[in-house]
């Protein structure tokens, strides 16, 4: 007879660390996106060219091997990172990489009446950016934004190919040890649904909180 309620602790454990991928993954993302994504719309040849290849790079190669680069081949570069900092690393940039172009696509879709006040109210660009054309097009955003967070914790089970112990890790330690399948992967879907649709929810309670105030703003 199976005891199962150890073995649902492991893989419980393995949902925080699950967790704290996505959160620290996404903040990481999120930092990117902006960085690149509005780099994509600087006035200097430089900085256009290199969020471009930042943003190619890595919507044109595998998380896997950057997952592996990250981890495997820094170290011979004298940077070393622990399996939870190659993650992040690995998540944050490959998802920042598709997040910068909902940035700079947002940013865009901004109607032009928006800059001609601005400039009629003499607001420099960054000042422009910051108090009128951003909080716009972050509404915009965060749709999608919601959608690569949930991408980003589905990926995090790529993890598990490191040695890192979460969700994924945890169900195949389970899955050895008890020669059991559907327990443990049928666990770890239940616990990836909820943990998507929370992230669903943060983001649509998000939306609608934006969209009063801008409303309010509008008004």
């Amino acid at each position: 007879m199976i005891d199962w309620s150890g073995y649902l602790g492991l893989i419980l454990q393995g949902a925080v660390v699950t967790v704290e991928l996505t959160v620290m993954g996404s903040a990481l993302a999120l930092v990117m996106a902006f960085a690149a994504g509005l780099g994509r719309l600087s006035r200097f040849w430089a900085v256009r060219a290199l969020a471009t290849t930042y943003i190619e790079f890595f919507r044109g190669t595998s998380i896997f091997v950057q997952l592996f680069w990250a981890y495997f081949v820094l170290p011979f570069m004298g940077i070393t990172l622990t399996p939870l900092q190659a993650g992040v690393l690995a998540l944050g940039l490959n998802v920042g990489a598709y997040g910068a172009e909902v940035v700079r696509g947002a940013v865009q879709s901004i109607g032009r009446e928006q800059y001609e006040a601005c400039v009629a109210l003499n607001l420099g660009r960054w000042q422009a950016m910051r108090h009128v054309i951003l909080p716009q097009a972050f509404l915009l955003m965060l749709p999608t934004f919601g959608n690569n967070a949930i991408e980003l914790l589905k990926a995090t089970a790529v993890v598990s190919l490191i040695s890192l112990t979460d969700m994924t890790f945890q169900a195949q330690v389970v899955r050895a040890q008890t020669g059991n399948t559907l327990v443990p992967f049928t666990t770890i879907l239940i616990l990836y649904f909820a943990i998507a649709c929370v992230i669903s929810y943060g983001m649509r309670a998000l939306e609608r909180r934006m969209a009063r105030g801008l409303d309010g703003v509008r008004s």
